[in-house]
């Protein structure tokens, strides 16, 4: 008679750069994904999601074949496709935007959330499988003014959600760059024109090559880091994007050579949101990837030594690269992981029942709580952005009881976050802009008449008053409970 074989037992460990997640750490996943989410609705942005693999040439196109040593590749046993699991979400929206660009609105207002996945060294802040929260305007109008206006609220999205984390501008910082300004700082610092995009690459990487390596990689395309370096210290001292001033810089800039209308106006918009605290300019940011044409900008810890927490920009020809008509677009992706050890290293990570409490709490409400319109006048236009963005930050700002841009809390902003729109369309006809309002189910329509007093319409009952714009809040909040 044959005697069993023996069983030998096996120890297994979870693959090298992922994470196990038990009850106690995946809420606090779940906590950073509401707060996700939520910022996303309150600012207009409808989810969407696609596969979590695609061909592997949806890779290759937008970043050459030297991506395929970072990305988890495969193909089926028999198959002559290969695929790759998603490294970013940013081919697979503009692919999604491509195939159905003729019927969706403009601007199209997309995020989404899930797990990416990079073949790369693990370390700090940096791992294999990974969340990811990506927010996107696609389309709408390409003059600088209105890129500028796009640009802001992407970044006073981001900013949202730091504050409803609980981080501050003495926390974070968001350094913003500009393509334009940095390649016109590079050709004076001796870059030739057709060297410009590796120039760009290795000004991304500054931080994270070898120094010995990257200035020998700077000097073999006679890229002078060091005359850049001061090229672009003069633009910075000069430019400050927390004043409001709007002169260009002065002093030892040459004004000629630069052209600052786009960041003069991105400035405006900045200030108009309630974001300009949170930012400063920085023209050693470039984001390596090509397809970025603009404005660009990465989130770094205050005073920390992590990775960037965030970080975008401006890709304008991405969409037609994927087979879509010429299209603007901006937009940024957060990861989960440098954000949770900023979270963990400043105390502001919820614990026990604290962050039970907050996992609890309502939603945002998919349903627009409020459309904020202008009566046509000056006055009332310029109103209608910086009351939308107080709403939608509502009373949750940043460490010590501050606001959204550094501001001690007043009364009229000690309300909870609002799901608030406004139109995009130029349109100054208030009853097509109700109509509007109407067709994405806002429940109330505040139409500002001047700086201090609005007209708060019910959109169910159709019943409305005259309230102080600063009262809209408290006033839409008060109904929804």
């Amino acid at each position: 008679m044959a005697e069993p074989s023996s069983s030998k037992s096996h120890s297994f460990q979870a693959p090298k750069g992922t994470r196990d997640m038990y009850p106690a750490d995946l809420l606090k996943r779940r906590f950073i994904e509401k707060m996700w989410r939520d910022t996303a609705i309150r600012h207009g942005f409808e989810e969407i999601d696609g596969p979590t693999f695609e061909h592997l040439e949806l890779y290759t196109v937008k970043s050459g074949e030297g991506i395929v040593s970072e990305l988890f590749s495969f193909r089926r046993e028999g198959g002559e496709k290969d695929y790759a699991l998603r490294p970013e979400f940013t081919p697979t929206l503009a692919r999604m935007y491509a195939a159905k660009a003729g019927g969706l609105p403009k601007p199209t207002k997309w995020f989404w959330q899930q797990n990416c996945f990079r073949a790369e060294k693990p370390q700090r802040g940096r791992l294999r499988e990974f969340g990811q929260w990506n927010v996107d305007v696609i389309g709408g109008e390409g003059e600088p003014e209105a890129q500028a206006r796009v640009d802001a609220e992407v970044i006073s999205c981001a900013i949202a959600a730091f504050a409803l984390l609980g981080l501050g501008p003495a926390d974070v910082q968001i350094r913003i760059g500009s393509r334009e300004l940095a390649s016109a700082a590079l050709l004076r610092a001796g870059v030739v024109p057709e060297r410009l995009p590796e120039a760009l690459v290795l000004l991304d990487k500054a931080d994270r090559m070898d120094p010995v390596v990257h200035q020998k990689a700077c000097a073999d395309i006679g890229f002078d880091i060091i005359a850049y370096r001061g090229e672009a210290g003069k633009i910075e001292d000069g430019f400050d994007l927390r004043t409001s001033v709007v002169e260009q810089p002065v002093g030892s800039v040459q004004p000629d050579a630069y052209d600052f209308r786009g960041m003069s106006a991105l400035r405006s918009e900045l200030h108009a949101l309630g974001a300009a605290p949170w930012c400063r300019l920085d023209l050693s940011i470039a984001r390596g990837l090509a397809y970025y044409t603009g404005m660009v900008f990465e989130v770094h810890e205050a005073g920390g030594k992590e990775r960037a927490i965030a970080g975008g920009g401006r890709y304008d020809k991405l969409i037609e690269m994927f087979g879509g008509p010429p299209t603007p677009a901006v937009g940024f992706g957060m990861g989960d992981v440098v954000l949770s050890l900023v979270l963990e290293d400043r105390g502001l990570m919820p614990q026990g029942q604290a962050l039970l409490d907050k996992l609890s709490e309502p939603p945002a409400s998919l349903r627009p709580d409020v459309f904020v319109i202008s009566n046509g006048q000056p006055e009332s236009d310029a109103a209608v952005r910086p009351l939308v963005a107080r709403l939608r930050r509502g009373g949750h700002g940043g460490r010590g009881g501050r606001g959204e841009a550094g501001e001690p809390r007043s009364g009229e902003n000690r309300v909870p976050p609002l799901h608030a729109r406004h139109s995009y369309k130029a349109t100054k006809n208030i009853g097509k802009l109700l109509q509007e309002a109407s067709a994405v189910h806002a429940r109330f329509a505040a139409i500002i008449e001047n700086a201090s007093e609005a007209t708060l319409k019910n959109l169910g009952s159709q019943e409305q008053e005259k309230v102080r714009v600063e009262d809209i809040g408290s006033r839409v909040a008060s109904s929804l409970r």
